[in-house]
């Protein structure tokens, strides 16, 4: 029932009565997210109970960190929740970008060739491959060679290109980006890399393929490794730390690959034997535990948007029924100004800086200017209700996280609010 809590929100009581209604319109697609939420929440119980998680696993380590049981259990349940052989999983991790990086400097040497099969990679990745830029330390510096395959106009996979360019230049590594980054397409379903790998391995069987994982772990009942894949990668501030993970990221795939990869990661002959964390692992364990649930929270906001954005007239991606491979929902606007209207309203529901009115800047590693809303505990945390988008045409929001559904649900109604009319245009 609207109260006087939603108005001092800035909440209009008709937006109230849209979501409710929404909602409603919602009901199947809420049930299916929640199927997926209980399925996945199993695996990861299962995984605790196999590797016999306990208190002590929390303490934190010193020095060279061997022995380190917290940090081997936690790479052990990681391993067990992905359907990997090994991973690793570690706070020197300080984003996806940099694991990405990690997975693929420690896997491709001089003259080797990377392919990216799902188009250009995410915007941070341009600069460390070489792509674009000057930037020291970039793949190309280290002489590793760069093509790609786009993504049909439907989104599915070109399999006549990658077949013709895998058949040509034999990879070391095929890249593919399960999320949409900024890209107008639906995110790419573990089911749909299946067959692309397959012909990937029938052409080039020691090419590794390597997914970047970011923002789809437990949005599915299955991941990527067991569709063929070799190795995947995300971020600890993203779906598998649950909105608790202060910071870190993964790499879990093939133990010969997790193995050469940990060589880059700390130093060749050491690996993943060492590494300390002065910290406790308690966060990191928790909110892998609660990431089933959250994920759910956010995709149920994420469904919530795309609902009420197309009873409003805006086009979206994907759309409010669709089945979803990442917490992203994109939104398209008319102008800039709608769209810096769109952010700066995400960041006044937020629980953390909601005073501050954000600005698009030229944030490091992006190629355009970028505004970002992001209110949350932990900086720059996705799994958190936040939005950002480029400042270029077409102007597209891309609005993601949601600790919990309550919370993603009175941002949709204050922005429905702000928009003005809320449930018509």
């Amino acid at each position: 029932m609207y109260s006087n809590h939603y108005k001092m929100l800035g909440i209009s009581e008709e937006a109230y009565n849209t979501v409710s209604k929404l909602e409603n319109e919602l009901a199947e697609v809420f049930a299916k997210i929640e199927s997926t939420e209980a399925a996945n929440e199993a695996k990861v119980l299962g995984a605790f109970l196999k590797n016999r998680i306990a208190a002590h696993h929390f303490n934190p380590s010193t020095g060279y960190g061997y022995d380190d049981v917290g940090r081997e259990g936690l790479d052990k349940v990681f391993a067990d929740c992905f359907g990997a052989e090994a991973a690793v999983v570690s706070p020197l991790l300080i984003s996806g970008t940099h694991a990405i990086y990690c997975v693929l400097a420690g896997l491709l040497l001089p003259g080797d060739t990377l392919i990216a099969v799902s188009g250009q990679p995410y915007d941070t990745l341009v600069e460390a491959i070489g792509i674009e830029g000057d930037a020291e330390g970039s793949l190309r510096e280290y002489g590793i060679k760069y093509d790609k395959v786009d993504l049909l106009p439907n989104g599915e996979f070109d399999l006549d290109a990658i077949e013709k360019k895998v058949t040509e230049l034999k990879p070391k590594l095929v890249h593919v980006q399960r999320s949409r980054g900024y890209a107008w397409r639906e995110a790419i379903l573990p089911s749909k890399m299946k067959p692309v790998f397959e012909l990937i391995k029938s052409v080039s069987p020691d090419t590794v393929i390597a997914v970047d994982n970011c923002y789809g772990e437990f949005t599915q009942t299955i991941e990527p490794l067991e569709c063929g894949a070799d190795i995947i990668v995300g971020s600890l501030i993203k779906n598998p730390g649950g909105g608790l993970a202060p910071t870190g990221g993964y790499y879990a795939g093939k133990r010969t690959v997790v193995d050469r990869i940990s060589n880059r990661l700390t130093v060749p002959g050491i690996g993943r034997e060492a590494g300390s964390y002065f910290g406790s692992y308690l966060p990191f364990y928790q909110g892998l535990f609660n990431g089933p649930h959250v994920v759910a929270q956010s995709l149920k906001t994420s469904a919530l948007f795309a609902k009420a954005f197309e009873a409003l007239g805006f086009p979206t991606m994907p759309a409010s029924t669709a089945e979803r491979s990442d917490i992203v929902q994109a939104l398209r606007f008319n102008t800039k100004e709608e769209l810096i209207d769109f952010c700066r309203c995400i960041q006044s529901v937020s629980p953390v800086d909601s005073h501050v009115v954000p600005e698009p800047y030229a944030m490091p590693g992006y190629q355009s200017e970028v505004i970002m809303a992001a209110g949350a505990f932990i900086q720059g945390s996705s799994i958190e209700l936040s939005a950002d988008a480029p400042i270029r045409e077409p102007y597209t929001g891309y609005v993601q996280g949601g600790l919990t559904y309550a919370h993603g649900r009175l941002a949709v109604m204050k922005v429905l609010t702000v928009l003005k009319g809320a449930g018509e245009r």
